[in-house]
Parts: C-alpha cells; structure tokens; sequence
C-alpha cells in the first residue's frame, strides 16, 4: 500500500519489467515443449501436417466432440517385419470395405453418381499404408468388368466407379515393386461371363501370385508360413462369394475358407456378433480364417473417427468370445485411416502382439523369443511402423467435405499469439489503475 501511495512510479516500471519477463519466461517454455517439425506423436497437438512424426497426419474427430487437431495414425505395423514365420492364418490384416469406392473418383461422363463412399484414398496409398485386404464388388459392365455398386445385383452407369483392370494393375504394381507382401481380394461376385474373373487377374498380370485353390487347407489346418508363401510367390489369395467359381476357374469360394460375421449394422451392435449366414459358426475350426465385418450399413466419413475408437476395440474384444477365443485375420472397416488417435492401427497392434508373441502390442514382440518374452516398451503414443515396404506417407491425407481437412491452431500457435494480447491487456489496466 506504502508503494501505491509513495511510489507508484518505481512499483509501476517494476509491475511492467515483471509482466515483460513473465511474457518471455512463458513463450520460452512454450517454444522448449511444444513439437514441431515432424516431431509430434500420437494424439500430440498439431497446426500442420508437417508437424506429426513419420506415419501420421493431423485431424480431429468433432463426432466425438474432439476438435483440437491431433496427430493421428495413418500407417499399420506390418507384422511379418517383426515375426515373420508363422502360418498365414495367425496373422491379423487390415482390410478396406468397397476398397474401391473412394470419394471424388469421377463419374461417367454426363452422368452424376448416386451412390455412397467408403474410402478416401486411392487403392495404392490404401496398400503403403499398411492395408493388405481388399474387398471388390464386380460386374458385368459396358462389355468389360467392372467395379461398382449395384440395385439387385445390377450394375448401372451412376453407380459405376472404373473398370476392375485398373485397380488390379495398381495391386500388380504393388505386388511387383515390394515382392515380401501379400495380398487378399475378397470379391462380391455378380461377373457371370464365362472364365470372366481368371481372363480379367490374367490380363492385369496377376496370376502368377495366386495362391493354388489345390493348396489351400480345407480342413481348418494351418496355412503355409509367410515365408513359405513368399519364396513360392503365393503372394495373392482372391476369393469368389460364388461357389461354383472354384470349380469353373480355380477362384477359391469364401466361405470354405474364411469365417465371416454379419456385415452393415448387426456387425456394429454392441455386444452382439452374429456370423453371416453364408458363414459356418464363428466357432466352428472347419476354416481357418476368420474375417470381422466392422462398418455401418450406411457409411458416413465424420461418424468414422467415432466408430474406430472405443467401440470397435470392444466389438472385437465381443466377436473374440464369439469365435471361441479366436481373433479375426481379417478386419474390414470404411475410412479406415480416421479416428481419435491411434484407431484400427492401434487394435490391430494388440491383436497381433496376443496371437503371435502374448503381448500387450506386436511392437513389444521379440522375434525369435519364447512366447510371452515381451520387450519393456513405454505405452506407445506414435507406433512406428517397422514397415519396409511403405510409401513415403506425407503425414497428411486430404479428406474431401470433411472438417478434418481443417486444421486449427496447436497450443504453441495460441500461446505465441494470444499471449503478449493478455500480457499487454494486464499493462493497460495497469496503466489505467495507476493514472
């Protein structure tokens, strides 16, 4: 009090140095914390793309009410790069739903597509990004193949997307440039030109991958192992929802082979998972793959981070018991790449650490070592990948008609910017109390 009264122009240039000081102190700590620069992980606020570590992008999820710009996971951990020779089946994969219908490919021309989306990015990104299962509706379609969706199993001009040549060449290339990989194409079948499928896979160049329907265990047994697959370039399982297409040109039917719970809806209600009816049991060991169907009937983009969050770590935690204790080889979802952070990247980590080392994580899985040898990892914000075959992921994805493609200031934007406002508000009240 002595101080306001007596001197209040000494206490007033001290009360400004202070401010001043408190001003740089707080920007100083602000600028050593915050990350920038590619050095951001997982769920780490982000301004930019170029912010987030290697693998991962920056989007928020406002369905969850999470409009902060977080990084967030774009790639998956491929599994064979840590353990890498145990039979196929003990593998869990991601897998796309409609791979093919991917928002913003053109339309026919003169014609508007009405239809809905379920991808984002183009069947190439979908496979350097970790993505090995790719789910194809085909058709008989202006006297070619097509892929598409359909009213009655028919195929029409503003339901089509391209012709499935193409997307077989990307997966080709795919298959060509990183020859340690493999792929599986489910296909929902309407083609019913005679040896239409095997002339169309010979023509994009990829019958030499295929894995032999002669081969393929038909009991429930295990598959061949990963590396035995590769050296024998078995690289390519496709799989016909039409039955006597085994039989008429050697494309093995689903359901002899894979387990499947009900696609749309009933394959997202909580605490309830019940096998589609092509499908034997879910607990039944007479296949020995099993594929979990985790998408809505109708696909919404801005519902996706919502739906990859919680939820389907415990639907697959539910479809587990289902199946007897088994955990799917197969996960299909839409818009796979979003989520509030680690998404079905982060799942598919934990399903891989429990199958194939008895971990918490495949990341904590130590090749070579007895089962339950675990390495002592920090719980992972930002996984890498450990993924030699991935594309160079720019850390950003464009989502189109999408708040996620809008990316707000991170915590250092706001402090550097708001903060000398409240520091010279506090100097101007300052200024007014003393005058």
């Amino acid at each position: 009090m002595a101080c306001f009264m007596d001197h209040y122009s000494l206490c007033r240039a001290h009360a400004t140095q202070f401010l001043f000081l408190l001003l740089m102190f707080s920007l100083s700590i602000v600028n050593s914390t915050a990350c920038s620069n590619g050095n951001c992980q997982v769920l780490d606020s982000c301004a930019a793309a170029t912010d987030c570590g290697p693998g991962l992008y920056c989007g928020n999820c406002p369905a969850l009410g999470k409009n902060r710009p977080i990084c967030t996971r774009g790639q998956a951990t491929i599994p064979t790069t840590i353990i890498g020779d145990l039979p196929f089946n003990k593998y869990s994969w991601l897998v796309t739903h409609n791979s093919f219908s991917i928002v913003d490919t053109p339309a026919l021309p003169g014609v508007q597509r009405l239809t809905f989306y379920n991808q984002e990015d183009m069947v190439t990104n979908q496979l350097r990004n970790g993505v090995r299962g790719l789910m194809l509706d085909m058709y008989d379609f202006n006297g070619d193949i097509w892929l598409c969706h359909s009213f009655r199993g028919q195929c029409f001009n503003f339901t089509a997307f391209q012709p499935a040549i193409n997307t077989l060449r990307e997966v080709e290339a795919f298959l060509s440039q990183y020859p340690t990989e493999i792929v599986t194409i489910i296909i929902e079948d309407y083609v019913q030109t005679p040896k239409g499928l095997t002339s169309l896979f010979v023509r994009a160049g990829l019958d030499k991958y295929f894995f032999p329907v002669s081969k393929m265990p038909k009991k429930g047994e295990d598959w061949p192992t990963v590396t035995e697959m590769v050296q024998k370039n078995y690289r390519l399982l496709v799989f016909s929802s039409v039955a006597s297409k085994e039989a008429e040109e050697g494309i093995a039917y689903q359901w002899r082979y894979i387990l499947e719970n009900e696609s749309g809806d009933p394959g997202v209600k909580a605490g309830s998972c019940p096998h589609r009816k092509e499908s034997q049991p879910l607990n039944s060991r007479k296949a020995s793959l099993f594929l979990q169907n985790y998408f809505p009937t109708y696909p919404v983009e801005e519902d996706a981070c919502k739906e990859h969050s919680t939820p389907l770590a415990e639907m697959v935690g539910t479809c587990y018991k289902a199946a007897g204790n088994l955990l799917p080889n197969f996960l299909a979802v839409n818009f796979y790449m979003r989520s509030d952070g680690g998404g079905v990247f982060d799942v598919l980590d934990k399903m891989n650490g429990q199958t194939l080392c008895g971990c918490s994580t495949v990341l904590a899985c130590q090749g070579g070592a007895p089962f339950g040898s675990c390495k002592n990892i920090a719980v992972p914000r930002g996984s890498q990948t450990n993924n030699n075959s991935a594309g160079s992921f720019s850390g950003s994805v464009q989502f189109s008609r999408s708040a996620s493609a809008v990316h707000s200031p991170n915590c250092m934007v706001f402090y550097s910017f708001y903060l000398p406002l409240v520091v010279f508000s506090l100097m101007s009240v300052i200024d007014k109390i003393w005058v």
